[in-house]
This record gives structure tokens, sequence and C-alpha cells, in this order.
């Protein structure tokens, strides 16, 4: 299909950015990878009267260095984050988890910030940026503002992103020689998962010291497993105490029922895919 009629302005600094979106009013969107904002366009389920384009704004890509935090630019792709010496020396759960994003078409055109400003609960990057402990900085009118990850997603394809807001970049602290892995479960090949674990974890002398694990559609926002990570601190990283911990897994969660798992299935799945997702990070 054709998509409706809609002025377009591709700006090529944030601050002209901020201020085309201010212009536009409530009835513009932004445009970041276009993944999943080109395919509503086609079907007609969004109809703009501007699309700001961000692909021109080249302050917006890259990843850098800033003391004990990674800096990624929220117009850098999939497949930039995915190969970067620094994410995966100091936030490898982000390098593993963008690996599993969609195909390599997807991911050379996809970005790292549009998918979290997307909110998709069965979106890939969303769990791993909050059991990283990330935090969202986003540019407006009124200036610039940080939003931790725990309260930029808020509900279904919603975040705390005012109108008239644009995120230009996200910072997560370093996990540097912590060990991560992503495990998800879908029915077929570059699907949405139905249930996936983000896992982080750093062993010292054979005991687990830290450890952060989210979870990815078992709620309508992410989710940390926080009774997981208390269970696993401070233990031996042996399988024995990770099955123990991964039962937690479920706790504080809320599941939705739909045509690929009822709330029981995604619960076990998370039980399971926890214990996997630990295991495999820590080498059990």
């Amino acid at each position: 299909m054709i998509p409706s009629a809609f002025d377009y302005v591709a700006p090529t600094t944030v601050d002209d950015a901020v201020r085309a979106l201010a212009e536009a009013g409530e009835d513009a969107k932004v445009l970041a990878g276009g993944q999943s904002l080109m395919p509503v366009l086609r079907m007609r389920l969004a109809a703009p009267s501007k699309l700001i384009d961000l692909g021109r704004v080249a302050a917006l890509r890259g990843v850098r260095e800033d003391g004990g935090s990674l800096v990624i630019g929220a117009m850098t792709t999939h497949y930039d984050v995915q190969r970067d010496a620094l994410v995966k020396e100091h936030a490898a759960l982000l390098a593993a988890a963008t690996d599993t994003v969609a195909d390599p078409q997807v991911r050379h055109r996809g970005t790292f910030g549009g998918a979290l400003a997307h909110a998709d609960p069965a979106g890939d990057l969303l769990a791993p940026a909050l059991a990283l402990d990330a935090e969202m900085v986003v540019s407006g009118m009124d200036g610039r503002r940080t939003i931790p990850a725990a309260e930029f997603f808020v509900d279904f394809f919603t975040t705390a992103l005012r109108p008239g807001e644009i995120l230009v970049e996200v910072r997560v602290p370093k996990k540097t020689g912590w060990s991560a892995h992503y495990e998800k479960f879908n029915r077929v090949a570059q699907a949405w998962p139905i249930v996936a674990v983000a896992a982080a974890v750093r062993v010292d002398g054979g005991s687990i010291a830290e450890a952060r694990v989210g979870l990815t559609n078992m709620a309508a926002t992410p989710v940390r497993a926080t009774a997981v990570e208390e269970a696993l601190v401070g233990q031996p990283a042996t399988a024995e105490v990770i099955n123990a911990a991964a039962q937690h897994a479920a706790e504080g969660t809320s599941p939705t029922a739909d045509g690929n798992a009822d709330v029981e299935f995604r619960q076990h799945l998370a039980r399971v895919l926890t214990g996997r997702a630990v295991a495999a990070a820590v080498g059990a």
C-alpha cells in the first residue's frame, strides 16, 4: 500500500530536529531506522502530517566513552552496536542481544535509539537496557533531561518522552569483565521473541558477585528479575544454584496471553530461559 501524503523534512542538527518537531505539533512522526514506522505508514495505521527524518543528524551516531559510561547515539545502527569494540568490552549484553535482532537487512537499517523509543514489549533491546541500568538522554525545546530506563518504559509502545522530545543518546554504565548472554524463544527464525532473558553476571573467585537479569515480553514493559538476582549474588556459580534462582523468574511479572502462548507457558519459559541465560553467561 501507499502511505497517506505527508510533508518531509531532514534536519542536520539535533536543534533543527527538535525545532521541526515542535513546529509540526503532535501530528508529526520521527523517522529513525524506519523498520517499525514504515510498515505502519504503508498500512495507513498512522497518517502523520509531517515526517522528520533523523538520518542526516551525524551527532546522533556512534559510540564513545565518557568516564564510567558508554554513550551510544540514538541513530547508531544495530549493525554498528553489534560490532563495536567498546560495546563488546564494556556492555557485552547489548552486543549479545543485538546479535539476535531480526535479520542482517534490518540490523543495517534499524537503530538502537529507534528500537528503545518504539517500546515494543517484545523488542530485544529493552530488557538489556533495563538490566544494565541505562539512562536515556532526550532533547526538547526546554533543553535536555536524563531518564533512567526503569522510568523510560511506561506501557505498551509508550515511553516517558514528552511531546516535542527526541531521544538523542543512551548512557550505559560500563560492565567491564562481566559475562553476558541473551536467550530468546521464538516460533520461527527472525521473529519477535515469545519470551527472552537478558543476563549479565560478574563472577569473582567462583562466586557470583553481581547479577543483572532482564525479561522480555513478560509484561507491558521490560522487567527486572530482582528475585533471581538476589538469589544469585554471593552464591557459587554452579548449575544447581542457577537452576534454583531461575525458579523465581516469573515473580512480579504480568505476561499476556495471545496466539503464541498463554500466561502459564510464558511463566514457564521465563524460568527455563533464565536458567539457560545465566548458565551460558557464567559457563556453568
